[in-house]
């Protein structure tokens, strides 16, 4: 046996609705590798501030999102006080068992993969790129009934977390963590080819059943129907047919698609060189940075919330706020 074969973490990352899910369902096709489905531990780090977990903080992660319970994990797991790196580690690596290829695919670290690299220095990192466009009327389209992606701003976050993704993509490069970038579309129209070169990145040989759907294990993916597609049989592009985005928000995108080709010399977002018109202008820019930094600081203080209010309270007012939407609905109660 390699002794020098990658033995994980894996962190599979990409903007919401970019295609995460089905990389993951490929990924967890080989036999070497056993990826949580948004178990999101890493986010909830404030459990941790102490240097040393809360005493319920598996209970309070499972509260967050149902990881637990999605991946069959409740009463398998050790909910003793750990350090951070310590407790993510003993998480996932139960989850896996055996297969030496273990860790966690999430949208949620988009903006904190560098962070876990200083985590886990032998972590590896697959972070896959989409037409911002398509992301962001996917969003839309997701967020029409009862869903995470209804809640006020999410299309912002979406728009403006993607260079914030491209941000920490660079850093990761520069402190010369192992990182590997592929593209949703090429991934649809190609999947043996581009799961192929994802094993190489990974020291693993290519196994065919990485390139279908067929028997793949979805049983820790959120309810929804806008899970759909990951949840058929055959890959297929989820590029929307009818348009769900306001003509304002996409010329918004379009604005800023442009800016990021000057901002980045051509060479980001791939595969949309050739766009010309309009730049998303200084006032604009400023005035939805100002939006995204605030949105993203109610996100963190609704971390806070669930890692330090009492369970009890947390409870009624997820009772009470989603009390006509179906328990297992996880996506909603997130929010």
């Amino acid at each position: 046996m390699n002794s020098d074969r990658f033995t994980g973490p894996l962190f599979v990352v990409g903007m919401w609705r970019s295609g995460t899910s089905l990389l993951y369902a490929l990924l967890n096709q080989h036999p070497q590798i056993s990826l949580m489905y948004e178990g999101e531990l890493p986010v909830l780090s404030p459990l941790f501030a102490g240097g040393k977990g809360k005493a319920d903080w598996a209970q309070r992660w499972n509260f967050w999102n149902g990881a637990l319970a999605r991946h069959q994990m409740e009463g398998k797991l050790k909910s003793e006080p750990m350090d951070f790196a310590a407790a993510i580690e003993s998480a996932y690596r139960c989850y896996a068992g055996d297969k030496p290829i273990w860790g966690c695919k999430s949208p949620n670290y988009y903006d904190c993969m560098t962070r876990l690299a200083k985590l886990f220095p032998s972590a590896r990192f697959i972070v896959i790129w989409r037409n911002p466009l398509d992301i962001c009327r996917s969003i839309a389209k997701a967020g029409e009934g009862p869903s995470w992606f209804n809640k006020r701003g999410m299309l912002l976050r979406g728009l403006l977390g993607y260079e914030r993704m491209k941000i920490e993509f660079d850093r990761l490069k520069r402190i010369g963590a192992r990182v590997h970038e592929l593209q949703y579309e090429e991934l649809v129209r190609n999947p043996q080819q581009t799961m192929q070169e994802v094993c190489g990145f990974l020291d693993v040989p290519f196994d065919p059943k990485m390139a279908t759907l067929r028997d793949a294990d979805r049983s820790a993916i959120y309810q929804g129907e806008h899970h759909q597609m990951v949840n058929s049989e055959r890959i297929v592009s989820s590029r929307e047919r009818q348009e769900a985005l306001t003509p304002e928000f996409k010329h918004k995108t379009s604005r800023y698609i442009r800016h990021w080709h000057a901002k980045y010399a051509g060479q980001w977002p791939r595969g949309l060189e050739h766009v010309e018109g309009e730049q998303a202008g200084v006032w604009e820019r400023m005035i939805d940075n100002f939006r995204y930094k605030l949105l993203r600081t109610l996100d963190g203080i609704k971390v806070l919330a669930f890692c330090f209010a009492p369970l009890s309270l947390l409870r009624g007012y997820r009772f009470l706020k989603y009390r006509n939407v179906l328990p297992q609905a996880y996506t909603i109660a997130r929010s």
